[in-house]
Parts: structure tokens; C-alpha cells; sequence
């Protein structure tokens, strides 16, 4: 492949404006930026939320909050939605995700203890709530933490 064989992706292509090339290109002299003044210089402008040298709004409103970056968000499920569940004995998140039970899993899972189970199962999750914990070895069933 040579440079002179490089063409444009296909679809249109505006050309560019080439200024300061002489007054017959008709971006000559002033190269479209008028005469004098800050815009007219160069790095002239101003950057967003400048306002004329009063205090930014940015700058006059308060910082409010704290985001904990290091924070886990996990998908949650009870444990009536995981009783509904008929013919498995093993439960792991990517089963109900296939099921449609839980739409995102985010950073894991974590099961809940609403509701009541009727039967052993084991169900493998990245967290679970006391209750739950408790539910499950009631009724019999192994709570595996992945």
C-alpha cells in the first residue's frame, strides 16, 4: 500500500478550510478571524463556564455528597423469587440471569430473606443476608458463598 492509494471512508467528506493562503483563496490576510480583539489571537477564547471574570457558577454553589468509588452494588434477589424456581437443586447467578429472574448482575449477587423455601436447594450467590442464611439451613438446603 502506497500513500498515494489512502482514499476516504465511502460517503461524503467536506473539505477543509485552508486559511491564511493569500487574499485570492478568500481566507487570506485576518484567516477568517476578523480584526484584532481576543478572538482574533491566538488560544483567544475563553474556556466553558467562563463568565466574564465574575466567580464561575461552578465555582459559587457548594460541594454537597460523597461517591464511594470502591463501593459493590449487587443485583438482589428474595428468597420467595428463588422458591419459584421448580426442578433445580443448584441455583448460581448465571441460571437466573438465563431465566430472566435478575436483568443485570452488576458487581454479584446477594440473596435476601423475604419470603419462605418448602424445599432443600443449593444456591451459590456473593453475599447473603442473615436471614437468609438462617432460611436456608432450616429448611435444609447449603448457601455457598462464590
Amino acid at each position: 500500500m502506497k500513500i498515494e492509494d489512502l482514499k476516504p471512508a465511502v460517503g461524503r467528506r467536506r473539505k477543509i478550510k485552508r486559511v491564511g493562503r493569500g487574499t485570492g483563496s478568500g481566507h487570506g490576510k485576518t484567516s477568517c478571524r476578523g480584526h484584532k480583539g481576543q478572538k482574533a489571537r491566538s488560544g483567544g477564547t475563553k474556556g466553558p463556564g467562563f463568565e466574564g471574570g465574575q466567580m464561575p457558577l461552578q465555582r459559587r454553589l457548594p460541594k454537597r455528597g460523597f461517591k464511594n468509588r470502591f463501593r459493590i452494588e449487587y443485583a438482589i434477589i428474595n428468597l420467595k423469587d428463588v422458591s419459584r424456581l421448580e426442578g433445580l437443586d443448584i441455583i448460581t447467578p448465571e441460571v437466573l440471569v438465563e431465566r430472566g429472574i435478575i436483568k443485570d448482575l452488576k458487581d454479584g449477587l446477594k440473596v435476601l430473606g423475604e419470603g419462605e423455601i418448602h424445599r432443600p436447594f443449593t444456591i451459590k450467590a456473593n453475599a447473603f443476608s442473615a436471614s437468609a442464611l438462617a432460611k436456608i439451613a432450616a429448611s435444609g438446603g447449603k448457601a455457598e458463598v462464590v
